[in-house]
């Protein structure tokens, strides 16, 4: 994005002409669990322990209450603001699949999420629906997190996480997954897990060393790379995609798009969980 395209208005950042995002698509799409719709085009949610409310007006995307110095450390990345999206989609479009997912799910960015919670996030996802999750994350931030004010809280630090009893974290609806968010916090915080490599490693030896974390398999680690380290070539694999790549590729993902297939599969997936006769549920 061009720096001389986003203006102070006050205490708010405004992006002119912002092209290629969709507040709703990209928030309420199954790839983050802090964000709520507060009316039409305008949200609020918590990131990286800040809270943000952020409004699209005409083409303009609006950051309340933001400084250009926040916006440079925390929401620029998130949002992904720095991808081209107009010439990715532009790619997509020569996929005649895509082209469809695209004309019915426009504008879906892929957020760079903080890897500690993207990594109990789907974790707690696993046999989940997005309700119940959203549900389970709010209550785990209230009980573990930062106090931020109000009602808002951060997502809780792997040492809040790994102090925290079998009962408590079951009293908050995690059931079974109670064993694999201690097991997570529990290697992140003694260094067992060192979350940083992840970000270079090559993609099988980072698949892997997710999948010996207790509780995570290829699906889980696959969202955790794609959306916490900002692996967009990593194609998360559930009942949906699954379904998408039997039916709607059955030659394969074009590989020509592999190294954005994480991209490409969050649009994929929003078209066949929503649009009617996409592909066939049976």
């Amino acid at each position: 994005m061009d720096y001389s395209a986003i203006k102070a208005r006050g205490s708010d950042l405004v992006l002119h002409d912002i092209q290629n995002f969709n507040l709703g698509n990209t928030l309420d799409c199954g790839q983050s669990f802090r964000w709520k719709m507060l009316a039409e085009n305008r949200y609020y949610g918590i990131a990286h322990s800040r809270e943000l409310s952020l409004s699209l007006e005409d083409e303009n995307l609006i950051l309340h209450d933001v400084t250009p110095y926040e916006f440079e450390k925390i929401w620029r990345g998130y949002f992904d603001l720095s991808r081209d999206y107009g010439e990715l989609f532009t790619r997509f479009r020569g996929d005649n699949t895509l082209a469809h997912a695209l004309d019915f799910a426009p504008g879906i960015r892929v957020l760079r999420q903080e890897p500690f919670e993207a990594l109990c996030s789907f974790i707690i996802s696993q046999n989940n629906n997005i309700t119940r999750i959203k549900g389970i994350i709010a209550r785990l931030c209230a009980a573990f997190g930062e106090h931020l004010g109000g009602e808002a809280y951060a997502f809780p630090t792997p040492q809040a996480l790994a102090a925290a009893t079998e009962q408590q974290l079951r009293d908050i609806g995690l059931g079974y997954r109670t064993a694999y968010i201690t097991a997570a916090a529990q290697e992140v915080l003694s260094g067992k897990l060192d979350l940083n490599p992840l970000y270079i490693m090559p993609p099988k030896q980072a698949g892997e060393r997710l999948c010996a974390v207790h509780g995570i398999g290829k699906k889980v680690a696959a969202c955790v790379l794609l959306y916490g380290f900002a692996r967009v070539d990593f194609i998360p694999e559930d009942v949906w995609v699954k379904r998408i790549m039997a039916q709607l590729y059955p030659a394969g993902f074009p590989q020509e798009l592999a190294p954005w297939g994480g991209i490409a599969q969050q649009t994929l997936f929003h078209y066949a969980r929503n649009c009617e006769g996409a592909v066939e549920k049976t």
